[in-house]
């Protein structure tokens, strides 16, 4: 069975947005009972880490975006012994907080709650703890060794005081695309330092203008460049604690190099999403850094770039900095409710949609956040002949290496910087000088989510 529920969207930011909190699962400190009773005036005991609700034989309830629809189907054609109610609704993409504005109401009728739940967001710790919806993975529902197999750090967003309390679908981990036949015609190298990159930008603007190195018209362009760049502009240090500084060194350098490409115009403003990159820019691409979802979703997909052109690389780093990092654009999680009265069902489900190669390994658009899942996926993108090289060793490479110091707060780092540096770029204002209005942005915006700020 399948329902369609209209989910309301609100903000302006991309659909995948992104992001890799580490440092708020190992400042919260919340108490047991703020995740446990869940459901407390029919609950049953505490077991696996909360208080569970009575179960009940009826049919399963989750809840996907469109995307990820194909996985529950799957799902039900594999195991058609369970009963299930399939949901759709928007998985919270855009910063609709859909899910939450939901929860707050089923909280209040005491019914209504999914038993799993997708969203296209990495923040949903933040509130499903302290909500009480969000259901302890790690004190007995799913096993330490299956726990084990997920990559570096993949699941530090859903963390709170040590408990996990999601499961990360998906990586968005950030690499160098580039168009491998264009760099052997032209005898370019492929750059492994920002300082490289920069200097081919400029030498492709002159010797040939209108190619591009590089995009830095959406919304999430600071997840690909500042994020890499170890830019200290999102810092949670707590529960309800950010720090935050875009004018460090660090900042103004990744900075200062996307305004001096765009003023040679070879670093494009307008977004890879957009009908008119697609008619004008798309098939001048000679190198864009981005996620690694770039490679199917928009190389093949949106561009139907031809079979042997895109090649991988891993993201540039500054010659200075003896430890490489990358940044992160999207990544799902899933949730279980510590409501659900199907506590089997959902278990079995969630650990199925998570690390099954008939789903992950064979079907998911994106890099599988389980490791094993993820080496039957990568088999397929090589068996498939599309790539110009092998893009394992970059993708896994750069699976590890997400800065962790780029956090997961409610806020959403992509509205704020729609609303604040994207009007001054179109304006033809540099981002060095937009820096300070966005670190002005990014404090009102987290105090206003009860965020203590530090500058």
């Amino acid at each position: 069975m399948m329902r369609r529920i209209r989910a309301v969207r609100a903000g302006r930011s991309p659909s995948r947005r992104t992001v890799t909190a580490l440092a708020i699962g190992a400042a919260l400190t919340l108490a047991a009972t703020a995740c446990g009773g869940a459901g407390d005036s029919t609950a049953s005991g505490a077991k696996d880490g909360f208080t569970q609700a009575p179960q009940s034989a009826g049919p399963l309830t989750v809840w996907v975006d469109s995307t990820r629809l194909a996985a529950a189907q799957l799902y039900q054609k594999q195991n058609p012994a369970v009963k299930m109610d399939i949901v759709t609704y928007d998985g919270d993409a855009n910063g609709s907080n859909y899910l939450q504005t939901k929860v707050s109401l089923f909280n209040r009728t005491g019914n209504g709650w999914p038993d799993v739940v997708f969203s296209s967001q990495n923040n949903e710790a933040t509130w499903a703890v302290t909500a009480r919806f969000a259901a302890p993975l790690n004190k007995g529902l799913l096993p330490p060794s299956l726990l084990a197999g997920w990559a570096l750090n993949a699941n530090q967003p859903c963390m709170v005081d040590g408990t996990i309390y999601c499961l990360r679908n998906d990586l968005a981990q950030t690499v160098l695309w580039y168009n491998a036949a264009l760099m052997t015609q032209w005898g370019y190298q492929v750059p492994t330092t920002w300082e490289q990159y920069k200097a081919l930008g400029e030498k492709v603007a002159r010797e040939h203008p209108g190619y591009l190195v590089g995009v830095a018209g959406d919304t999430f362009a600071p997840e690909i460049y500042l994020w890499a760049g170890k830019c200290g502009a999102n810092h949670i240090t707590g529960p309800k604690a950010v720090t935050v500084n875009t004018t460090s060194a660090a900042c103004t350098r990744m900075a200062s190099l996307l305004d001096d490409l765009i003023a040679a115009k070879s670093m494009s403003t307008s977004s890879v999403f957009s009908s008119d990159f697609d008619k004008n820019e798309a098939d001048k691409i000679l190198m864009m850094p981005g996620p690694s979802w770039y490679g199917g979703s928009l190389f093949q997909g949106t561009f139907k770039a031809p079979k042997g052109q895109v090649a991988v690389a891993p993201m540039p780093h500054w010659s200075d900095d003896a430890t490489p990092a990358v940044g992160n654009v999207g990544g799902g999680t899933w949730l279980l409710s510590a409501h659900s009265t199907h506590l089997k069902a959902a278990t079995d489900f969630l650990t199925w949609v998570t690390t099954s190669d008939d789903y992950q390994g064979k079907v998911a658009v994106g890099y599988p956040a389980y490791a094993p899942a993820a080496k039957t996926w990568l088999a397929n993108q090589a068996a498939s002949g599309y790539y110009a090289n092998d893009i394992t060793a970059p993708l896994q490479s750069a699976a590890g290496q997400v800065w962790p110091d780029w956090g997961y707060g409610q806020f959403s780092q992509e509205a704020i910087w729609a609303a604040t540096v994207t009007p001054g770029l179109t304006a033809g204002k540099t981002i060095v000088s937009l820096l300070p209005a966005w670190q002005k942005a990014i404090a009102n915006y987290a105090r206003s989510d009860g965020y203590e700020v530090t500058q």
